[in-house]
């Protein structure tokens, strides 16, 4: 007698397939939604006041200035200063990068400046003998001796022609020490990066828009003070 073998049902077979391919797909629907990458937020736009707008009517372009490269900190502004100075004096605090233009009523308009690599070497008192709007550039010849390819504009080849990229900029005070010219200036840079800074050859720079407005509220024969001293927190750049 033959005995009969066992066989499974067909439609067990066919289950237990369809159970896999579930499992199988149910595995896939499980899987945790991949979480969306964080966005860092941008940082807030700095908005660029209208005294730094493009000024119009000069003799050369003064663009707009880009507020990225200038920290507020070094933007133009008047602020209390106590001082014994009469109003009308300039103080230049080399170690801070500002200078003091004194108003009366313990004010003073402030401004941020770019200072020489070594500090200004010349401090004390002297006084603005004058004014130049657009001035020429005439590099002393000691700066010459130092960058040779100066030489076409040294004060024998009569300096550099005014201009947008002249490193005078757009206006230039001229500072005496009893009757004598001490070669340091006040003047203006298209540069705003420069401004708060240790990297000119010795004289005060103030972005353009600001020595326009120093400018045009400094006499002749204003009292400048210059005090050099040391501010570590403060970032130096050779070069």
């Amino acid at each position: 007698m033959k005995r009969a073998r066992s066989r499974a049902p067909a439609f067990d077979r066919r289950l237990f397939l369809m159970g896999a391919g579930s499992l199988v797909l149910g595995g896939c629907v499980a899987s945790p939604k991949p979480q969306p990458a964080k966005v860092l937020a941008a940082p807030p736009a700095v908005t660029r006041p209208a005294m730094y707008e493009a000024v119009p009517d000069e003799k050369f372009e003064v663009g707009a200035v880009d507020v990225t490269q200038m920290a507020p900190k070094w933007w133009r502004r008047e602020v209390d200063y106590e001082t014994d100075e009469k109003p009308g004096t300039l103080i230049v605090e080399t170690g801070e990068r500002y200078l003091y233009h004194v108003r009366p009523g313990g004010r003073a308009m402030r401004y941020g400046i770019g200072v020489g690599r070594d500090g200004f070497s010349w401090q004390g008192r002297a006084i603005v003998a004058y004014k130049r709007i657009w001035p020429r550039w005439t590099p002393p010849d000691s700066m010459v001796a130092r960058q040779p390819e100066l030489e076409p504009y040294s004060i024998a080849n009569g300096g550099m022609d005014p201009g947008p990229t002249n490193p005078m900029g757009a206006r230039g005070l001229y500072i005496h020490q009893n009757g004598r010219d001490t070669l340091y200036r006040l003047h203006g840079t298209y540069q705003p990066w420069s401004i708060g800074r240790s990297i000119s050859s010795g004289c005060i720079r103030l972005i353009n828009q600001d020595v326009i407005h120093l400018h045009d509220n400094v006499r002749d024969g204003s009292v400048i003070v210059v005090r050099h001293a040391t501010a570590p927190d403060l970032k130096q750049v050779t070069g």
